[in-house]
């Protein structure tokens, strides 16, 4: 079910896996190109790491934003494993427009009966017609997405955390 706020929009869904599978999907890069469909990721599951994930462009051109796809990053602030994780100073960079941000993601799990409850929070400080095109976007976005990584973990996948400082393979 997804709520807007305004200035934020959230997500929540329940997934038949452990909570430390569903968090590792936000940060191992084949977990991120199956289930969010990005080109690339560097992910850094520490407080001060880089979160940074890429899609491809689009081959249609939003009204608002041009071609959708580009770049989401920002700076991990908070990382608890199987528990939460907290993106901060994130932006998204459209490919033909001005970036999106500063805003936050917020993505918290909780064992609830066989599986997790995955709640996922963005949201930034403005509120403008630009800034609620990309909230619709990022509504939809979520929904699609979530879906695809619930059936991606209940598949049977078993994404794995990078080992702590060590870079990913060039």
């Amino acid at each position: 079910m997804a709520k807007n706020h305004g200035r934020q929009i959230e997500h929540d869904v329940a997934i038949t896996a452990a909570p430390s599978q569903v968090l590792a999907a936000f940060f191992d890069p084949e977990a991120l190109a199956v289930w969010w469909r990005t080109v690339r990721a560097v992910t850094t599951p520490r407080p001060l790491g880089i979160y940074a994930v890429e899609w491809r462009s689009s081959p249609f051109a939003d009204d608002v934003f041009g071609m959708l796809g580009g770049v989401f990053y920002g700076t991990v602030m908070e990382f608890r494993d199987g528990r939460q994780f907290f993106v901060a100073d994130a932006y998204w960079l459209p490919p033909e427009d001005d970036p999106v941000g500063p805003m936050g993601l917020e993505v918290t799990c909780q064992v609830a009966g066989p599986g997790t409850r995955l709640h996922v929070r963005q949201g930034g400080p403005l509120d403008n017609a630009r800034w609620g095109r990309y909230y619709d976007l990022l509504s939809t976005g979520w929904a699609d997405s979530l879906g695809a990584l619930k059936h991606y973990l209940e598949q049977g996948a078993d994404p794995l955390l990078p080992p702590r400082g060590v870079a990913p393979p060039a």
